[in-house]
């Protein structure tokens, strides 16, 4: 594991890599190939063999996407990360790498539409079980926990409900039992740190603020390394037991000589190689650039989105809001416990006209754009009802905090003043046609 005691800003500039060796850019290269010259037989059976960590085909590992890697392990407080080519992927593969057939996990339910539908649709095709459970009560997690309980599963700063969940409570119950929490940190990047408070691993959607332009999409996946898998090998036989997949080898025993990066290598040797959902070097590289200037946006967005919640809430067309800077009791206080320097970038409201009048809204935008995505530099809405929810029953959109009526917004770094002015623009527009209805 390596440790960097610097502060964000200067680890995702100069972590992992300074100059290339060969020609002294300070740029870190796209190394756009396929595979690597072994330099004999037996470095290449070295390789193989896992008694050498290096390069052997760019499905599994590239030195772009390993610079990446190191920058938000580093980052994270983290001892391995693993980058692949989506959210979605990484959410998946760190599920997939610990749970079989039979097992189960447990969800939050404020999760983002597109990883409910994963787990409730998907992962039940796989026979996968996923219990979902209401995280205002962290003592859920354990109540629903049995012998094949493979991992806890949870947003930071959830999609679209935005309540923190309570890293630290259900990670406590975790290490009581023995079971993993994994927390998909995509809103809130540098404002919170998951390790500290206890979870294991942490998933990212890179395409969102990691990337912060809207150019590639990516994901990862970072390995904390504190977690005992040896010592509760009956719960983990996947990195405990020979793995017919990799000539027998056991990933907890394999790995002992590299540190405590078991989880990560067993993803990449075995996951990764057969999935082949591979992140290009070129998205690597754009990653790599996003990264370098995300401490300094975090802090525009986090600014611009509180503003925003403010001029929302003292609005008399918006019926309610949803930031954590205008939360109180425990929602507040988790927020304030986990959420360092910002409460993030999205912020969501209900128009008192309902979905029309949030369609409307929509529509009389002319600045924010209308996209399905967050984290961009530029400011974004969307319905979520009708769009990344749709999926959903409305039985299910309820319990992931969405309404018919739902707005959400990703605030982006434009001047505040442009923002508010095109949000009052568009509340007008809501507005009226209400009043015409």
């Amino acid at each position: 594991m390596t440790v960097d005691s610097r502060h964000a800003q200067t680890q995702v500039l100069h972590a992992g890599f300074r100059v290339d060796p060969t020609t002294n850019a300070v740029a870190v290269p796209i190394y756009q190939t396929a595979c690597y010259a072994f330099e004999d037989t037996g470095h290449a059976s070295r390789l193989f063999g896992l008694e050498e960590l290096g390069n052997i085909y760019s499905r599994i590992q590239n030195p772009t996407s390993d610079v990446l890697e190191q920058r938000v392990a580093i980052l994270e407080g983290g001892a391995a990360a693993l980058t692949v080519s989506s959210g979605q992927a990484a959410t998946a593969m760190a599920i997939q790498n610990i749970a079989r057939a039979g097992d189960n996990i447990v969800s939050s339910t404020d999760i983002y539409g597109g990883t409910w539908n994963l787990f409730a649709n998907t992962f039940t095709d796989m026979g996968i079980e996923v219990r979902f459970v209401d995280p205002v009560d962290p003592e859920n997690f354990r109540r629903v926990t049995d012998d094949r309980t493979r991992a806890y599963y949870a947003e930071t700063l959830p999609n679209p409900k935005l309540q923190v969940f309570p890293i630290q409570a259900v990670s406590a119950i975790g290490e009581e039992i023995g079971v993993p929490l994994i927390v998909d940190n995509t809103a809130a990047p540098v404002i919170c740190r998951p390790f500290d408070h206890g979870a294991h691993i942490i998933v990212y959607s890179t395409t969102k603020y990691i990337g912060g332009h809207g150019t590639s999409i990516g994901g990862m996946i970072v390995d904390g390394g504190r977690f005992d898998w040896e010592g509760n090998a009956g719960r983990f036989p996947a990195l405990n037991q020979p793995d017919p997949s990799y000539h027998g080898a056991i990933w907890t025993q394999a790995t002992r000589e590299m540190g405590p990066v078991a989880y990560i290598v067993k993803a990449r040797c075995t996951l990764l190689r057969d999935l082949g959902c591979s992140l290009s070097p070129f998205n690597a590289f754009q990653f790599i650039q996003g990264l370098e200037t995300l401490p300094l946006r975090m802090r525009e967005h986090c600014r611009n989105a509180e503003a925003v919640a403010a001029f929302l809430d003292a609005h008399p067309e918006v019926s309610s809001v949803t930031h954590p800077s205008l939360q109180t009791g425990d929602e507040r206080l988790r927020a304030d416990t986990h959420l360092k320097g910002g409460y993030g970038g999205l912020v969501g409201f209900e128009l008192k006209g309902g979905i029309e009048a949030g369609q409307r809204f929509i529509d009389g935008l002319n600045l924010l754009l209308h996209v399905a995505n967050i984290g961009d530099a530029r400011s974004l809405a969307i319905h979520p009802a009708s769009t990344t929810h749709s999926q959903l029953s409305p039985q299910e959109q309820k319990r992931a905090g969405v309404t018919p009526g739902y707005v959400r917004l990703s605030v982006g770094i434009e001047h505040i003043d442009d923002i508010l002015a095109d949000l009052d623009h568009a509340l007008i527009a809501a507005g009226s046609y209400s009043a015409a209805a």
